[in-house]
């Protein structure tokens, strides 16, 4: 009896679990509003302000559009990125004046950003004279809202996605089909195999990428395959750039892809295969705008004719006619729908079924998040790794709670035989490997022969610790709670890259353009760093070369040399999130041929993962 009540019980848990984060998130919003002065807000890349505003207008999908450029001296990262919730605000001497109508990020490029609003937003009031105009991150209602109704209706489920539920919270055996190995040239053994289990999987299957593994190229191999059996797939996943990455090598691979909502890299191949894009293209759209435009001056007219509501039903209906046809042709031709997993639950796909979905970054994303597309498929594909970056939970009793625990983790927990480890990577040099092997992997991992022994320079170590405690620098807060920075060790970080490119020689780093990663956990590093890297002369030429960035922003990437700045050092040995691990097998994992860690020896081996991580590199030598 337990084992068929237990789904019910977990989906409650996650529920509960989740109205925490959402109280604690909204509770936090709403301080830090009130509290961070809006150039903190600026400044942590919540806020753009001053604002200039350009034209607006209606965009092919209908929607009023409001175009903004912000301050081009300003060079801050921010956090705004499509379909994010947004709010306009006037700063005066005196007061702030918010309004009330939030508006979502439809599209933003550097220093451009397209705000859809809604119709009847005062646009003409943003054109301020007396204050200046701002717009910053509003609290993201709409995600939290198709979450919880996603878990609600899984519990109440019955079907196939009732099936899908009891299946993936409990030991029942999750059914296959069996026929022999199929054969794939140009892949590897453990990648063949799994592309072989997810055709096998008739309910799920797991595809665990560790770091430099293909996991990519395996999943999209893995979608081909499964395209000669069905018609069309839905393509998931946690964040926008994850579902630009996997759309982008789908493209290459020939296949039909239709993207739901506008990429973070704005380019015109990205663009190509949006649905705004397509929309816009297609032959009958010219007519659909003109009819739009007339249902426009139509509402505006005072006097209303005796037939102006025919008239009105009549353009209105016209419209929906062709918008149908178009989506239709559009929908009809995509092979593979691509989309967030929030945004799967776009309008444009209501009704819509799909024999396989795919989750790709499945480690990264909450649970209920991934019942949003779930319950639009017969069978689910989860690809990732939950030795590597989790989901964002702020509030820590949710945390602790496991609300950081993932579906793809749960899964791989009661049903080990649906998970395909890949195993050979092709990224680092074996011994910068063999460290996250044995932590992270039960020692699992093999080097592909072509990079087992891949470096920089001839009899040179491919990982050091330079102990950064015989300083004199600790660790210090900037500004109220906006993080720590050791500003020491930053000095020493940049001290230790200079030193290692005059040992390569200078001409040699352009020539071969070897680039660089420098990381640290916390945010205020890495903005003192990068500071400091634009005032050194040395660097200049090498500006391009090199990029820094949190361990959250070198996700999915790598270097030919990482530096990772620890910033902790304190006597009682504190380490704060550091203790996450899987942060720091993303840090290390990123380096090719050569890493670099900073840190204080006796404040950061205190824990036995750093300790061990300190023998091992001593033991190199």
């Amino acid at each position: 009896m337990n084992e068929t009540l237990s789904p019910i019980l977990e989906l409650q848990q996650q529920r509960l679990l989740l109205q925490m984060e959402y109280d604690e998130e909204k509770k936090a919003f709403q301080e830090h509003t009130k509290t961070i002065g809006m150039l903190r807000r600026v400044s942590r890349g919540d806020a753009w302000m001053p604002l200039r505003l350009g034209k607006s207008y209606y965009n092919s999908l209908n929607q009023l559009c409001v175009e903004v450029y912000r301050n081009t001296e300003d060079d801050t990262d921010h956090n705004f990125e499509f379909g994010k919730p947004v709010q306009f605000f006037v700063q005066r001497e005196k007061d702030m004046h918010f309004f009330s109508t939030p508006g979502t990020v439809s599209y933003v490029d550097g220093d451009r950003m397209v705000v859809a609003v809604p119709d009847k937003f005062p646009v003409a009031d943003l054109q301020v004279s007396d204050g200046q105009l701002g717009v910053q991150l509003f609290f993201d209602e709409t995600s939290y809202r198709l979450m919880f109704e996603a878990l609600e209706r899984t519990m109440r489920a019955k079907g196939r996605l009732g099936y899908l539920r009891d299946l993936f919270y409990t030991r029942q055996k999750a059914e296959t089909f069996s026929f022999p190995d199929m054969g794939f040239p140009y892949l590897n053994a453990t990648q063949e195999h799994a592309v072989n289990e997810v055709l096998r999987a008739k309910d799920v299957a797991i595809v665990h990428g560790p770091p430099g593994t293909g996991k990519t190229t395996t999943l999209v191999e893995a979608i081909y395959e499964t395209l000669r059996r069905e018609s069309q797939v839905l393509v998931c996943a946690q964040s926008n750039m994850a579902v630009d990455w996997i759309s982008e090598k789908l493209v290459d691979r020939g296949l039909n892809v239709l993207r739901i909502g506008n990429p973070t890299r704005v380019d015109d191949k990205m663009l190509s295969f949006t649905y705004e894009r397509r929309f816009e293209a297609h032959p009958d759209y010219p007519q659909l705008w003109a009819i739009r435009k007339a249902i426009r001056e139509l509402r505006t007219q005072r006097k209303r004719s005796d037939n102006w509501h025919q008239k009105m039903d009549r353009l209105k209906s016209r419209a929906t006619e062709i918008e149908i046809r178009i989506n239709a042709e559009l929908f009809g031709e995509a092979r593979v729908i691509a989309c967030t997993l929030v945004g799967s639950a776009n309008r444009l796909l209501d009704g819509m079924k799909f024999g396989t979905l795919f989750i790709d970054e499945a480690a990264q994303a909450l649970e209920a998040a991934c019942w949003i597309p779930i319950r639009r498929a017969g069978r689910v594909v989860f690809a990732g790794d939950h030795c590597q970056l989790p989901p964002t939970v702020k509030c820590y009793e949710a945390l602790k709670g496991g609300l950081g625990r993932t579906l793809m983790e749960r899964i791989a927990n009661l049903k080990p035989e649906v998970v395909t480890l890949l195993r050979i990577q092709y990224r680092m040099h074996e011994d910068i490997m063999r460290f996250s092997s044995d932590w992270f992997y039960h020692n699992q991992m093999v080097s592909a022969p072509e990079v087992k022994h891949r470096s920089i320079l001839d009899l040179d170590l491919p990982m050091t610790w330079i102990d950064t405690s015989q300083y004199e620098g600790k660790e210090e807060f900037v500004g109220e709670s906006f993080g720590r920075v050791n500003k020491t060790e930053a000095e020493l970080t940049l001290l230790s890259l200079q030193a290692y490119f005059e040992m390569i020689g200078k001409e040699r780093v352009l020539e071969e353009r070897l680039d660089v990663g420098v990381i640290s956990p916390y945010r205020a590093q890495v903005q003192y760093l990068r500071q400091l890297v634009r005032k050194r002369e040395f660097f200049k030429p090498f500006r391009h070369l090199i990029s820094i960035n949190t361990v959250d922003g070198f996700q999915g990437q790598e270097r030919d040399i990482i530096i990772i700045s620890l910033v902790r050092s304190n006597d009682e040995g504190q380490i704060g999130f550091l203790r996450d691990l899987r942060r720091m097998n993303v840090a290390i994992t990123r380096a090719r041929m050569k890493l670099i860690i900073l840190g204080d020896r006796h404040t950061m081996t205190k824990h036995p993962f750093y300790r061990k991580l300190w023998d091992y590199i001593a033991a190199l030598r």
